[in-house]
């Protein structure tokens, strides 16, 4: 019971973690998700507040008389998560911030008249049900790898529940969504705060890579385990099978007449660059003596950071910028194939049904999805990404 005491949020005034909870948090201190209601959002009897909102939340008022016996449980497992009497006033908040189908039960307590035994009344008990509420994912922004990847799980929640899902996310990548995926609400984390609109959700869910949640707290299973995609399916409680995110996009037609492949040789960190010295030469070269036209789609034509820096591979033909996706969706979609790192654009040529060559060793073949051209070197240092052991530098 005190493991259990040490993982909950349990206070005597506001909302607030126990200092274990602090420590041990992967969450950096500028959050990039919009924060949840302070208080819970779902009125019960008694004054009782609670909700599902960066966990189950219980809030306790002073009793007029007696104290409070509570119990969370998951009502799929059976386990009692966590169990306290006495309480007066309180803050109870479980530490588990993934989908859970949480069960509350509250007591009032009360002395009997002689001093003896206290005698209990059930005067609270919920069991938790998303269908029809409102429901607020979040993804963090600027990332469109990440986004692509978590996008069908959000929307399985939403069929599975049948919830009234709101996904907040970056508005680069919401023109993609809107009209792929009709009954979910997108908005940007700045609508969500601004409008204070979590206000009233009855539960929130955080997709991310949380990489010091040792405990568990924010995923159930880590993502260099499952993968990059699937640990959101893991996060929001659905099945995990692998899918490709729906996206829509105005389609004027090929771009060029001529076949040709799509290339993208940045990425956001150096080990993910595809870093042979003549890899890029010779693969380009032999593309154009096969009869197609090259033509690199990446946003920045030079990119990194000290002493090393990416240039555009020699060859090409140069559509590098900061385009709109949808832009980049129509080149990906009638290109022969795409070639690329393990990066947002071979989320997204995936996502158009462009079939993807992916150059990656940093991360295992499980972190990305499955592609039968993906190549990769054994015999040298790889998937570091996924070792635990290694905390990625950003």
């Amino acid at each position: 019971m005190n493991e259990i005491l040490k993982k909950m949020s349990l206070s005597s005034s506001e909302p607030s973690s126990s200092s274990a909870a602090k420590e041990e948090s992967p969450k950096p201190t500028k959050s990039p998700y919009p924060g949840v209601a302070p208080t819970p959002t779902q009125v019960g009897p008694e004054g009782i507040r609670y909700d599902f909102n960066e966990g189950c939340r219980v809030l306790l008022p002073k009793p007029a008389s007696g104290t409070w016996h509570i119990r969370l449980t998951d009502l799929d497992t059976g386990n009692t998560l966590f169990e306290k009497t006495g309480l007066g006033e309180a803050f109870v908040r479980s530490a588990k911030r993934w989908f859970v189908r949480f069960g509350i039960q509250v007591w009032k307590e009360t002395q009997t008249a002689e001093g003896g035994k206290s005698e209990e009344e059930l005067v609270f008990t919920h069991e938790m049900d998303v269908t029809g509420q409102e429901v607020f994912i979040l993804f963090p922004v600027g990332t469109l790898g990440d986004t692509l990847a978590w996008m069908p799980y959000a929307a399985c929640f939403a069929v599975t529940h049948q919830a009234r899902v709101t996904c907040a996310l970056s508005d680069l990548i919401r023109p993609l969504f809107k009209d792929a995926y009709p009954d979910i609400k997108f908005l940007t984390p700045e609508e969500v705060a601004e409008q204070t609109l979590t206000q009233n959700a009855y539960a929130t869910y955080y997709l991310g890579l949380f990489f010091d949640d040792a405990a568990c707290d924010w995923q159930p299973a880590d993502f260099r385990l499952v993968g990059l995609h699937k640990t959101a399916a893991y996060i929001l409680g659905v099945n995990p099978d692998e899918e490709a995110a729906r996206i829509s996009f105005p389609d004027e037609g090929r771009p060029i007449a001529e076949p040709y492949v799509c290339i993208a040789a940045q990425a956001s960190s150096q080990a993910k660059y595809w870093n042979n010295p003549n890899g890029w030469g010779e693969v380009i070269s032999w593309l154009k003596a096969q009869g197609y036209r090259v033509i690199c789609i990446d946003r920045e034509k030079v990119h990194g950071t000290g002493i090393v820096w990416n240039h555009i591979p020699y060859g090409v033909e140069d559509q590098t910028g900061n385009r709109p996706l949808a832009e980049r969706a129509r080149w990906l979609k009638h290109a022969e194939f795409f070639i690329g790192l393990g990066s947002g654009l071979s989320w997204l040529a995936w996502s158009v049904g462009t079939p993807v060559v992916m150059i990656a060793g940093f991360s295992h073949p499980t972190t990305e999805f499955q592609t039968p051209y993906r190549v990769i070197n054994w015999h040298t240092c790889n998937s570091c990404w996924n070792d635990p052991k290694e905390r990625f530098n950003h």
